[in-house]
């Protein structure tokens, strides 16, 4: 008997969306902000799907991808906390963002 190989295609790319990054399928949802809400932020799959209405199962799969290209949404984790930071600061020169003490 041959063996056969399932793929889940809950994970799309598109240069078009996102700029490319993988998100869940009919979504925009990056599996970065999955990631960052699992991992970061401490939320369970399912709070993660409850408050993003999501599927329980894309949440499943963008970790799932995440463990098995871990370095690469890491970097474009990283590269997108330093891009924010320069932004903000720039905002800041400008004048145009003030932070609350």
């Amino acid at each position: 008997m041959a063996q056969t190989i399932f793929h889940i295609d809950e994970i799309v790319s598109d240069p078009n969306i996102r700029g490319g990054r993988p998100v869940l399928k009919g979504t925009g949802f990056r599996v970065s902000d999955v990631v960052i809400n699992y991992y970061d932020n401490g939320h369970t799959a399912e709070a993660i799907a409850e408050l993003f209405a999501l599927k329980l199962a894309q949440v499943y799969a963008a970790l799932a991808y995440y463990q098995l290209n871990k370095q690469a949404i890491d970097e474009q984790i990283q590269n997108d906390d330093e891009l924010a930071d320069r932004l903000i600061e720039d905002l800041e020169r400008q004048g145009k963002l003030t932070r609350l003490e």
